[in-house]
């Protein structure tokens, strides 16, 4: 059975006072669902700790980012063992302003998500077309070589349960744009095709939608068969929308 996951990534946003009042009311809020939606919520580093305090165990905690080197001297990077040392259970991976600003390559990403698949953290590997590769009709393909190129170290059975895939195209991300719950629903079972030609157990595989996913728009989205939940950006800056979209996810058949 597929997870069904919604995770808040933060960006480069948050305090100790964000971290104590939003974590503490959703976990107080989403502690009783019945959907069996797993929250988790991804905050800059060094507010980890202070997310652990409040998610009690009840919430999962990831990490933004990891290097693609196991240690050594890479000042200001953090290691996959050391992430998963400080109590995180998740890692983005190839996030579309990892890509655009610091120029993460499908190579860089294949690497983190070995790394971070063998220290036992569980690789959101995240994956998008621009507005022009959309527009030029490219998107299917754009985004079948992130997954191939992204996923190419990952074989064993055991390694594909640590693997989630983010579908958020990059015209949707802090945009306000959405795509439309039919397009977001043909690029994720697109995406659950390109699973299985990899010979991937596709269908236990979860595929999470991003993209300016609101308290108003969650349902309709989360409702597509194919897609597992959601990665939520500015949304989960905000405690009552964050939970909303939470509720918002259908419970499992």
């Amino acid at each position: 059975m597929r997870r069904r996951i919604v995770a808040g990534n933060w960006k480069m946003n948050g305090s100790k006072d964000l971290a104590k009042e939003l974590v503490g009311y959703v976990r107080s809020e989403t502690g009783s669902l019945d959907n069996g939606v797993e929250v988790v919520i991804i905050p800059p580093a060094l507010y980890i700790g202070d997310v652990l305090s409040q998610a009690r165990g009840d919430l999962a905690v990831g990490v933004q980012n990891i290097a693609q080197w196991e240690s050594g001297a890479y000042t200001g990077e953090i290691a996959p063992a050391m992430a998963k040392d400080a109590g995180c259970r998740y890692v983005l991976v190839g996030h579309s302003e990892r890509r655009q600003i610091f120029g993460e390559t499908d190579e860089m990403v294949a690497r983190k998500v070995s790394l971070a698949v063998a220290s036992d953290l569980t690789a959101i590997v995240c994956v998008g077309e621009s507005l022009e590769e959309r527009e030029a009709g490219q998107a299917e393909a754009v985004v079948a070589r992130q997954v191939r190129s992204g996923l190419i170290s990952v074989t064993q059975y055991s390694e594909w349960q640590n693997v989630v895939v983010a579908y958020e195209p990059v015209w949707a991300i802090g945009t306000g744009k959405t795509a439309t719950a039919e397009d977001a629903q043909t690029m994720h079972a697109s995406i659950r095709s390109v699973l299985k030609d990899m010979g991937a157990p596709a269908d236990e595989v979860s595929v999470l939608y991003g993209g300016s996913v609101k308290a108003d728009n969650a349902s309709a989205l989360f409702a597509e068969p194919d897609i597992d939940g959601g990665l939520i950006g500015g949304a989960s800056l905000i405690a009552e929308d964050f939970v909303s979209i939470c509720r918002s996810l259908p419970a499992s058949a």
